[in-house]
């Protein structure tokens, strides 16, 4: 009986630094991916050259920068991804909004359908995993402050391109953590890469 053949996996990281723990979570999965089988390409967004800022209200009047139309590609490509980044301020870094403002947009992600309020997802087929550190005891995060920034990723950009998400893994606080949690925190991510 034959394994399985391994998959297209694509890790974003969309942290704006490169020593943090987040850095260290994308690298632990990406590891365990590859270990599992899997073929992994890795996207850090602080070493994509690219205006994070949307000009105006029309995307496609901003030509995209070579570094993300690479990265659309490798989206396209994936045929799983995780997305590793913090909670700041109850959202998703500035960074990963801005990569999102300028990549996901209509044509490539979704499509406009005449007629319907709903779009079309034009990502459909692709799963994801989320991999969330933040000083928030994630508990306090779900219940109290309803979790905005996985709802964000989650629901109204992933889900709504056609993405299934498949695990959220919310790991804090990172602020008072020992090594231990963190050891523990980064077996959890490899852990949740073998399950790809």
């Amino acid at each position: 009986m034959s394994l399985p053949a391994g998959k297209n996996v694509l890790v974003i990281l969309g942290h704006s630094g490169h020593n943090t723990f987040s850095a260290a979570l994308a690298d632990t999965y990406a590891a365990a991916a590859r270990a599992a089988g899997h073929t992994v390409r890795t996207l850090h967004l602080a070493d994509l050259n690219f205006d994070p800022l949307l000009h105006g209200s029309n995307p496609h009047q901003q030509a995209l920068e070579s570094d993300l139309l690479a990265a659309q590609d490798s989206m396209a490509w994936a045929q799983h991804m995780a997305w590793v980044f913090p909670v700041w301020w109850g959202g998703v870094p500035a960074l990963l909004k801005g990569f999102l403002d300028r990549t996901f947009i209509s044509g490539y992600a979704f499509k406009f359908n005449a007629g319907s309020p709903f779009p079309v997802p034009l990502l459909k087929g692709r799963t994801a995993h989320l991999l969330v550190p933040m000083d928030t005891p994630p508990w306090y995060f779900r219940w109290f402050y309803r979790m905005p920034a996985i709802h964000q990723m989650r629901k109204t950009t992933l889900e709504f391109c056609g993405i299934r998400v498949r695990k959220t893994l919310s790991l804090g606080p990172v602020v008072s953590s020992t090594p231990a949690h963190r050891a523990r925190w980064l077996a959890q991510a490899g852990a949740l890469a073998g399950r790809i």
